[in-house]
């Protein structure tokens, strides 16, 4: 008899954010572009931050505004903030590298919970992570087909944190919020998930997000 235990009956779906969690952090990437051109340290992700709900970012991820007029939005609030920077320079700096251990997890998880990728992205590149090498969007293409469904901001029309983009998660896998557990890099996105009832986990690397969702299921995820 296997020694595994069984999963969490309390749980019944998984879901996940994608950059950041399956793949590296644009963080780091946002920091390399930082240094590279002189910028202040985290400056992009302070204009990124400043009016959060209604900026350049947030329309994009909504698609409310194309690709190029991101560009121009995001080069004039960068401006007011005292450093230009066009958003097209920023856009192919979304997509990370894989991770592995990370893909190995969700495709365990997947056998035994309903899951779900929730992204907020935008129409730029190819597919739900935003890459602009083909030959990686379709190594991210094997990992999005293992998710029962994907909910991405850009097609929705809302985006996290935003409480709706959470129900239509749920309504999609019909659950309640107290059946699930969230991972998301940002706390900002997993506030409002935890006040719906949700189990959250905010990664900070694989290994750490790997053992916080082994001791929430019960089960072994490497």
């Amino acid at each position: 008899m296997s020694n595994q235990r069984s999963p969490n009956s309390a749980i019944r779906a998984v879901l996940w954010d994608f950059g950041g969690v399956f793949t590296t952090s644009p963080f780091t990437a946002f920091t390399r572009y930082e240094e590279a051109h002189g910028l202040p340290k985290d400056f992009i992700r302070t204009i990124n931050a400043t009016n959060p709900d209604g900026n350049a970012w947030a329309l994009m991820e909504r698609n409310d505004v194309t690709r190029e007029e991101f560009g121009d939005l995001f080069e004039a609030e960068s401006k007011a903030a005292g450093h230009a920077v066009n958003g097209r320079d920023i856009l192919p700096l979304l997509s990370g590298e894989l991770q592995p251990e990370m893909v190995t997890a969700l495709s365990i998880v997947a056998k035994s919970y309903k899951t779900a990728c929730l992204t907020n992205n935008m129409r730029t590149g190819h597919g739900p992570s935003m890459s602009g090498d083909p030959d990686k969007a379709a190594r991210i293409a094997k990992v999005m087909d293992i998710f029962e469904h994907v909910v991405e901001s850009s097609r929705a029309g809302v985006r996290k944190p935003e409480p709706r983009f959470y129900e239509i998660a749920c309504e999609m896998l019909e659950i309640q919020p107290s059946e699930a557990v969230f991972l998301d890099d940002l706390g900002v996105n997993l506030k409002p998930a935890r006040a719906m009832g949700m189990t959250t986990i905010k990664v900070v690397g694989p290994d750490q997000a790997i053992g916080d969702l082994e001791a929430i299921l019960g089960m072994p995820l490497r």
